[in-house]
């Protein structure tokens, strides 16, 4: 059910597996940020709750809520604020490497009075970031998900309605065998140490699949 875009260059299971590693090497990063609460929010079915209750010490776990993405992270932002946190910031699982300090500078932005909303612009057109002092539920209607405009559309509607927002570096996505190849994922200092011993029990697939050249 997860990284299907990596079926069939990966089989289900391997990107199952990938998807693991990527997740808690997220986790690991996240855990090293000082002075913020984590709220992990999984989807699954029978057996999910359990599991990821099991990461990790000092994190709430909480079953995601809604329809689509959107939805999805629009009521995390509302159960976040909601026990009383006043800067909130969301990540996903898809970028393992991403150093920690554009997170902390999401919200170094926040604490800008004249910053209301943070995206961290990934390469494919959405963001792998977005931060929030309050809630803005425009911001997660009418924007077409795992779409190449998914950032444009939302700074679209920031703008219309007088959100100011600011941007963080861009960083990129794993999504597709291609991402694979990125030679960040395989650097020892990237800090996704499960996400690179991966990939390197899996070198000769790859380079037997692709150019040695960087996408």
């Amino acid at each position: 059910m997860v990284k299907t875009r990596l079926v069939p260059f990966l089989s289900p299971d391997a990107a199952a597996e990938l998807y693991r590693c990527m997740f808690l090497d997220t986790l690991a990063k996240a855990t090293a940020i000082k002075d913020v609460a984590l709220h992990l929010f999984y989807q699954g079915g029978v057996g999910a709750g359990h599991y990821f209750r099991g990461v990790g010490e000092g994190i709430t776990v909480l079953p995601q809520a809604g329809n689509d993405l959107g939805e999805r992270m629009q009521n995390a932002f509302l159960e976040a604020f909601g026990r009383g946190y006043r800067q909130v910031a969301i990540i996903g699982t898809d970028s393992p490497d991403l150093p920690a300090a554009y997170v902390e500078e999401a919200f170094a932005k926040l604490a800008d009075e004249h910053v209301q909303a943070v995206f961290g612009p990934s390469l494919d057109g959405g963001y792998y970031l977005l931060g929030l002092k309050q809630l803005h539920g425009e911001l997660f209607r009418n924007i077409a998900w795992s779409s190449s405009t998914v950032l444009g559309e939302s700074l679209a509607a920031a703008e219309r309605l007088g959100i100011s927002a600011a941007l963080l570096p861009p960083w990129y996505d794993v999504d597709t065998a291609a991402d694979l190849l990125r030679p960040e994922l395989l650097d020892p200092e990237n800090g996704a140490p499960l996400t690179r011993s991966f990939l390197a029990s899996r070198s000769l697939s790859l380079s037997g699949h692709f150019s040695t050249s960087s996408p």
